[in-house]
Parts: C-alpha cells; structure tokens; sequence
C-alpha cells in the first residue's frame, strides 16, 4: 500500500465527502480533525500530499504548514472558507501549493490532488521522464530527487517552487509569461488563478537563493512580460 493522502478539517462531513472522492479513485486516506492530531499524523504516516483547513482547532492550519515547511516540501492542498483574492495569495505565500476555496466541488478537488502528484511524482519524485539533472550557474536541479544544490548546499524549495525553477531554467533565457508559469504549475491555468500567484512563488524562490530581484543573479523580471533565467556573462 503507497503512502497516503492526509486530509485535515475539523467539519466530520467535509471529511467524510473528501475521503469518499479519494477512494473511490484509489487513494489511501488518513485523517485528522485538528492541528496537533494532524501534525502527529503528518510525522506518522510521511503522505504523499496533504488536504489541509486553515482553519483548525488546537493548531491553526497556517501554523501547521510552517511547521511542515521547516524540513519538506510536501504538497499542500489549502482549504479555507475565506476565498478572496488576498486570502488565496496569503495561502500561496505561506507555503501552499494550491488553495480551494469552500464551499468547493469534491470531484475538482480530486482534480487538483491528481494534478499536483502529477507534477511532484511518487513519493514526492518528479515522473521518470524527468530524470536527469539540470545545471545552471552553481545551481544543480536533480530531477529525480527533486532537490536542489547551490555550491552543493541544499536549498529547500516547494514542490510549487522546484517546478518554477525547473521551468525557468530550461527556458535558457527566454522570457515565460505568467501564464505559461502558471501552466508550469498547474498544467492548465485554473479559471480563478491569478497573476500575483506566480510572482509571490517567485519572490520565495528569490529568497531562498538569495536572489535581489533589483541586481538579479538568477532570476529577472521582464517587467509587462515575465520572468526569465539571468543568463551568465558571454553567452
């Protein structure tokens, strides 16, 4: 049996209809109804992707998934009645990789889960035709280990992150719009993404490597355009 998916909500029916969409697809399914059972949960069974609230008793969701951050990149699925698009971003900026505001569709849900482990692999792995390894300036991607090195110091990104990355460098220096950056993370852009989406993923990874976005050393914004890798000095 693979590793399982963890669902996090506190409302029993939510959780019930989100267990049976999963299953009847042929997920395993773990659950939890707050953020401490969630946490131990999370340490416990090492899921593949995890359906998390925001809002939760004991633990909110935002302070669970910065704990999960602090050493994995697991999926993360966020849930929240707040839909606006301040709070989608905020979700987005936090860690998420995706964000579905309530009340939503159990079979688009699904939709999403299927399509984040497309983009991750199993086990958190990109898919076999990923594997290899990409090399630009002192920065190693490992496609089949879906890591990244700088000067072979880990750097550790998001699923999300370790996708823009992967994308932007295989681009060799043309501009991506966000909307293929989007694609990027998505597959196919969802109706309600936005824009902003990309460029808070960007500013994150920026950080991560220690990027300024004003003298770029790795990632330049085309500004009314998009984003493309800084290309090394004669070439």
């Amino acid at each position: 049996m693979g590793a399982p998916i963890l669902v996090v909500d506190d409302d029993a029916k939510i959780v019930r209809l989100v267990r049976t969409y999963l299953e009847r697809d042929g997920f395993t399914v773990v659950t939890a109804s707050d953020g401490r059972a969630a946490l131990q949960a999370f340490r416990e069974h090492q899921p593949l992707l995890v359906v998390l609230d925001l809002m939760l008793p004991e633990l909110d969701g935002l302070a669970l998934l910065r704990i999960v951050r602090e050493d994995s990149d697991l999926p993360v699925l966020m849930l929240s009645a707040r839909g606006s698009a301040a709070d989608r971003v905020y979700g987005i900026t936090e860690g998420a990789d995706d964000y579905l505001a309530k009340p939503f569709s159990p079979a688009e849900l699904v939709a999403r889960v299927k399509s984040i482990l497309r983009r991750s692999g199993p086990n958190g792995r990109p898919p076999a035709k990923e594997a290899g390894a990409l090399r630009f300036l002192d920065l190693t991607i490992d496609l089949d280990r879906h890591e990244v090195a700088q000067s072979d110091h880990p750097v550790p990104l998001t699923a999300a992150e370790f996708r823009l990355l992967t994308a932007l460098v295989r681009a060799d220096g043309r501009v991506l719009t966000r909307e293929l950056l989007l694609d990027a993370l998505y597959g196919a852009t969802p109706a309600e993404a936005l824009d902003r989406t990309i460029d808070v993923h960007i500013g994150r990874l920026r950080e991560k490597l220690g990027d300024d976005a004003e003298r770029p050393h790795y990632i330049g914004t085309v500004r009314g355009a998009g984003y493309r890798v800084v290309r090394p000095v004669g070439e």
